[in-house]
């Protein structure tokens, strides 16, 4: 009943405050089942995922999802109740554990299963999970997601599932919640006959059934994400090429629709030009094992672990635009680069609390201009980076809200990678950051991390700290501006609009010579030469300048 006090009284104060126009935008107010989903609970915590058999059914004729999960664990410390996560109208029908029948009770989208035999640490155990009905219908995807139902251009069904943030629990039960990754699992996908379905990991096997479905499945030898489980059901061909990389030879396979095939062959050869690049940047692709694959999908993409989607109608660019209007953003495929990205930034390093969700879009944002970089040089790379400054909004902190699955501002894309781009120039030496970039990578091997282990890492590697400068970037909306003023013989200059004692370096072209300053929240002055009273920051530099005495 408490639970339901707390939901009531939320949803009063959010309808009071909208109604009275006390809301801003930068203001949020968080419910229990937030909390449920968010946090990780006494339910959550006694035990460690180990493996999942996710075994569904999927039928396109009235949109349902139905079958079980096998849910396999190892008990931390003795407790007997287990939350597990599926979010409404889906129902869990039975739980089953050593052959006995549990009690469950449900809470909003959570489910508390009671445990009946005693669960003693060190303990594997399991559980079966049997559920279904019609999940939540995609209306965005993948921003506002769920399953998309469609059909392709002959009218066969074209279905796929996209839930990052929303959460794998609206199409599936599971442990929803980031901080825990399960170690592998097998996907075992049901669908009509005439159709294919693409998850993660490695084909397995494709079994025909009596009443003339197909079940293919799918198995994931690595940790992977929640909301990286995906199914990807079409009229799917497939071809496939070996690229050789620096494990090894790496398979990469490409579903897409039976149409697009002579499309798909010719866009997709960014794909092994974005794994040259990023393995050179990153250090090796995470999932050899699991393989790579790049599957059409019914909306624009996502970053599904060695299952990513594309939906990028085979142009250049965003669906053929440059997010930076520079030009340099239609030199390659705006979703094979990005999405593919994240096979390091999101799948191998992921965030254990959505709040920190720049640690996969900022460096995978930043990804796309080391994709430029590779190919085009470091000009070109700087030019699309500084020209994608002009989608960054500053409406609310990069860095959201702890605890009750709140991912912050959208600019935790441009201005999450303006700021990385900043970081190299401080640190100043290509080889090192190139170093730091690779080091996170096999530092945090398929892990899931906090933004405060990202931070550290980054000032222990560099020998730098640069704590101000992500206080500054991704806990507030404020540009921070060098102030400045000329007086005769002198300069004086100071960081201000920042947080308490903002100390970043900045490259400046002071009456004609190129130096670096560093400003501090106090006032500092230096000698000038000659009667030039000119100074221009670097536009590597996200920062703003003000001459006070004009």
């Amino acid at each position: 009943m408490k639970s339901y006090i707390i939901i009531f009284l939320s949803f009063f104060i959010v309808f009071t405050a909208n109604s009275q126009g006390l809301l801003s935008k930068s203001q949020k107010v968080f419910t229990y089942q937030d909390s449920l989903r968010g946090s990780v609970t006494k339910e959550r915590g006694w035990w460690d995922l180990k493996y999942y058999h996710l075994d569904v059914k999927v039928n396109p004729s009235d949109k349902t999802i139905s079958g079980s999960n096998t849910i396999r664990y190892t008990v931390l410390s003795e407790y007997n109740k287990m939350q597990i996560d599926l979010q409404e109208p889906m129902q869990i029908y039975k739980v089953v554990q050593d052959g006995k029948e549990l009690k469950f009770e449900r809470d909003g989208n959570a489910f508390f299963i009671q445990l009946i035999e005693k669960q003693k640490v060190g303990e594997v155990k399991e559980i079966i999970v049997l559920f279904g009905g019609k999940p939540k219908e995609a209306v965005n995807p993948p921003w506002d997601g769920g399953i998309t139902w469609k059909k392709d251009k002959n009218g066969k069904d074209f279905i796929a599932s996209s839930c990052q943030g929303l959460g794998a629990s609206v199409w599936w039960p599971c442990k929803d919640h980031m901080y825990d990754e399960v170690d592998n699992m097998l996907i075992s996908v049901n669908v009509p006959g005439n159709l294919t379905d693409v998850s993660n990991g490695r084909l397995q096997s494709v079994k025909k059934e009596k009443d003339g479905t197909k079940t293919f499945n799918w198995y994931v030898s690595n940790p992977i994400n929640n909301y990286g489980v995906n199914i990807n059901i079409g009229d799917y061909v497939n071809f496939s090429e070996k690229y050789k990389g620096e494990k090894g030879n790496l398979d990469c396979n490409y579903y897409v629709l039976r149409d697009n095939l002579a499309l798909a062959k010719e866009q997709f050869k960014d794909a092994p030009k974005m794994l040259k690049a990023f393995e050179n940047w990153f250090g090796p692709y995470p999932f050899y094992e699991d393989s790579y694959k790049l599957v059409e999908a019914p909306y624009l993409g996502m970053e599904h672990q060695s299952s990513v989607t594309y939906g990028n109608q085979y142009k250049n660019g965003y669906l053929g635009h440059d997010l930076s209007g520079t030009g340099w953003g239609l030199k390659f495929d705006f979703i094979i680069i990005h999405e593919s990205g994240h096979e390091w930034f999101a799948n191998n390093i992921t965030y254990k609390d959505i709040a920190d969700m720049w640690i996969h879009e900022s460096f995978t944002n930043y990804s796309e201009s080391l994709f430029l970089e590779y190919y085009y040089g470091k000009d070109a790379a700087a030019e699309y980076i500084i020209g994608c400054r002009k989608n960054i909004e500053n409406d609310i902190p990069i860095i959201g809200h702890y605890d009750v699955n709140d991912e912050g501002s959208g600019d935790m894309y441009s201005k999450g990678g303006s700021m990385l781009h900043m970081i190299r120039q401080i640190i100043n030496d290509d080889g090192k950051w190139r170093s730091i970039l690779r080091g996170l990578n096999s530092t945090f091997y398929h892990q899931t991390v906090t933004s405060k282990q990202i931070e550290d890492y980054i000032n222990t590697q560099s020998g730098i700290n640069f704590n101000r400068v992500f206080a500054q970037y991704l806990t507030t909306t404020k540009i921070p501006v060098l102030e400045y003023i000329f007086k005769e013989g002198s300069f004086g200059y100071h960081w201000s609009n920042c947080v308490a004692k903002f100390d970043m370096p900045v490259k400046v072209n002071l009456n004609g010579i190129e130096t670096w300053l560093k400003p501090t929240t106090e006032w500092k002055s230096e000698k000038t030469v000659g009667d030039q009273r000119t100074i221009e920051v670097s536009k590597d530099f996200y920062v703003n300048s003000s001459n006070i005495t004009e």
